[in-house]
């Protein structure tokens, strides 16, 4: 199921087009800022993001700019009441997709969704390459100059978070939360564990490197 991230300050559309895309088959959070988005990032790994331009504190534009930075693949959508060509200039200039003016028509919506996530040829493959590296989120393999690379459920979850966003340090704690159920024995330095595994397993691989950044925290440095 594809995971679509929505950021828009206004709560009743924002509530109706989380409601309408989950009742058409997507995953939808629904954010009120970009603040609050980047937070959802950097828990979940989304599909598509579909974003207002004038929001308090930072704007569509600096927001997607931030994005652009992180992902430069993921299939944006200005979703704004701005119709002016200056606007629509700016967002394709920042790293925008698409862009609809409100009232938006829901079922238009849902086209152009599916249409963005055909481009991005994600419909057919989630697939992560870092040079001879290649990860598939759908069917959970992982691959090293074409040879497979056996890895768990927990391990492919945890490089697939890294590799997603690489530059952004992860800590302990972040990872645990996420991949961890609330109740596990298990404590911060599982992590650990689980990181030494993965370096191991990886050791012939120089796409990139797991990097421990102050003891605490982890991150992916591509080379």
């Amino acid at each position: 199921m594809f995971k679509i991230l929505v950021v828009e300050d206004d709560r009743e559309l924002n509530r109706s087009v989380c409601s309408f895309l989950n009742q058409s088959g997507y995953e939808t959070t629904g954010c009120l800022g970009a603040e609050e988005a980047f937070d959802a990032m950097y828990s979940t790994v989304f599909d598509l993001i579909i974003s207002d331009i004038m929001m308090p504190d930072i704007d569509g534009f600096e927001f997607v700019k931030s994005v652009r930075e992180l992902n430069e693949d993921i299939p944006i959508l200005f979703m704004t009441a701005r119709d002016d060509f200056a606007a629509k200039q700016r967002g394709y200039r920042v790293g925008v997709d698409d862009y609809m003016v409100k009232p938006i028509d829901l079922d238009e919506l849902f086209l152009r969704i599916g249409a963005l996530l055909r481009r991005a040829k994600i419909a057919s493959s989630r697939k992560l390459e870092v040079g001879a590296f290649i990860m598939d989120a759908d069917e959970h393999t992982a691959y090293w100059n074409g040879e497979e690379i056996a890895l768990t459920t927990r391990e492919f979850s945890l490089l697939y978070k890294l590799l997603s966003y690489p530059k952004k340090t992860f800590t302990r704690s972040q990872l645990m939360d996420e991949f961890w159920d609330a109740d596990t024995a298990s404590g911060p330095r599982t992590v650990d564990v689980y990181m030494t595994k993965l370096r191991g397993k990886l050791a012939d691989c120089d796409s990139f490197e797991i990097v421990t950044v102050h003891g605490l925290s982890y991150k992916a440095v591509l080379k």
